[in-house]
């Protein structure tokens, strides 16, 4: 027994020896491998940039209509939808009460022509006694102002009755005064209405003028809010419309901000087509406004444009970024940037500075005799125009910003490499590439493979 577990044991010693080895020499092949990448290659396509919001679909006119007198509803001609002419009767009021008010203002009128009539006759009578000197010029006087007052008498007698007519003959009927359609009715048989004069009036009908031509009201950060112009594209989607695209253009920027939660919008109003009314009041949209729109451009993955080496220190990463900026200059520009970089690492000595100050230097023009020609020496680059390498560029003397990019790639030999480029719009998502060499068949890293 003693001589088997003496033999296990030298035995488990041995193995386990043997595989030390076996397991540090497979942990420094997969520690010295090399990495693997996700590829992507520059394209030719379309390209826009554009504002998102949202917004809701509303009539371009819509019109409430309410009642002229009070009274209840005894009759209603038009329901949600329906189809209305100007001038149609949408609703009738019960006149019951106004018909018997116009009998007594019609007695009214009898008698106040009735008493006009004999002040009339009266101050005739006066008259011929005043040419006689029988009667005093103040007991005339009387007698005109008697008839004065009966004839105001008659014609409010007479005015009354007018009023009382118009409610039954106009009034009574609810008219629609568009060309349109019913969005909302709001009243029954049996309801009682308020005159519109009163503070408790409200609507009983709504009308859309044209639900062929609509109008969107979408909401726009103050961000962006500079890139909406008049006559402005704009294309938007529907969830309850899948798979449909419409278009539409801008009609107004309203210039009454919304605060909310301190946010400031402004409000922008987007004319639309609905001929076959599929756009329906209510609806709401994913609206994007169209600020730029370029064709047959060449295009990166955003993705790629961010990607930095992992396996790479950020002096590496500097010295390679700074040399392939030097392609394409003369020699008086790379003398001029190689002296701005000692310069400013000089500087910078003693600092945490791994922003690439050299190749900022050429971007930004501040090296004498630097103010031509991209990092790539192409035609991309405006002459006279400043950048900031990476970085968003700023505005130069032509007044276009400039934006300078990475892209990493493995040469010829295998190893890493990387070339500065010009970048122009972006969706988001791909970004244009503005660059005088031909790049087309490169495979650049997208990310690396975990």
């Amino acid at each position: 027994m003693l001589k088997k577990s003496t033999a296990r044991a030298l035995f488990c010693a041995y193995a386990a020896g043997a595989l030390l080895p076996l397991i540090f020499s497979g942990c420094q092949a997969k520690k010295s491998g090399q990495k693997s990448y996700e590829f992507t290659q520059v394209r030719q396509g379309n390209l826009e940039r554009t504002v998102s919001s949202s917004g809701t679909i509303n009539p371009v006119s819509t019109v409430k209509v309410l009642p002229r007198m009070s009274g209840k509803v005894e009759k209603i001609n038009v329901d949600f939808n329906d189809q209305v002419r100007k001038g149609d009767i949408l609703a009738e009021l019960n006149t019951d009460m106004l018909r018997l008010q116009r009998e007594q203002q019609l007695a009214q009128v009898i008698k106040s022509r009735a008493n006009y009539e004999l002040q009339q006759l009266n101050y005739r009578n006066q008259q011929a006694l005043a040419e006689k000197n029988l009667i005093s010029e103040y007991e005339l006087k009387t007698s005109k102002t008697s008839l004065d007052i009966q004839a105001a008498d008659l014609a409010a007698a007479e005015a009354n009755l007018r009023v009382i007519e118009t409610e039954i003959n106009q009034y009574a009927f609810i008219t629609s005064p568009i060309d349109g359609i019913v969005l909302d009715r709001n009243i029954n048989v049996g309801d009682t209405v308020v005159d519109s004069s009163s503070n408790n009036s409200s609507s009983i009908f709504t009308l859309a003028e044209n639900l062929k031509e609509m109008q969107i009201e979408a909401g726009v950060g103050e961000l962006d809010v500079a890139s909406i112009n008049k006559e402005q594209a704009v294309r938007f989607t529907l969830e309850s419309l899948p798979g449909r695209s419409f278009t539409g253009v801008v009609d107004t920027l309203r210039l009454v901000p919304a605060v909310l939660n301190n946010v400031v919008s402004y409000t922008v109003i987007i004319n639309v087509e609905n001929q076959d009314g599929s756009l329906l009041p209510g609806m709401t949209c994913a609206v994007d406004f169209i600020v730029t729109r370029k064709e047959n451009v060449l295009m990166a993955p955003n993705a790629a444009l961010r990607y930095q080496p992992t396996s790479l220190s950020a002096a590496e990463i500097e010295d390679m970024v700074f040399a392939a900026g030097l392609k394409g200059l003369d020699d008086e520009q790379r003398k001029a940037a190689l002296e701005s970089r000692a310069q400013a690492k000089a500087q910078a000595s003693g600092q945490n500075n791994t922003s690439g100050s050299g190749i900022q230097g050429i971007m930004m023009g501040n090296a004498p005799g630097v103010g031509r020609g991209g990092p790539m020496g192409g035609p991309g680059r405006q002459p006279g125009v400043q950048g900031s390498g990476a970085a968003q560029g700023r505005a130069g003397t032509a007044g276009t910003p400039v934006v300078i990019k990475n892209l990493w790639y493995i040469n010829s030999e295998g190893k890493l490499d990387v070339m500065r480029v010009q970048t122009g719009i972006t969706n988001g998502t791909n970004t244009e590439i503005i660059t005088g060499e031909d790049i087309s068949g490169i495979q650049f890293i997208l990310r690396e493979k975990i």
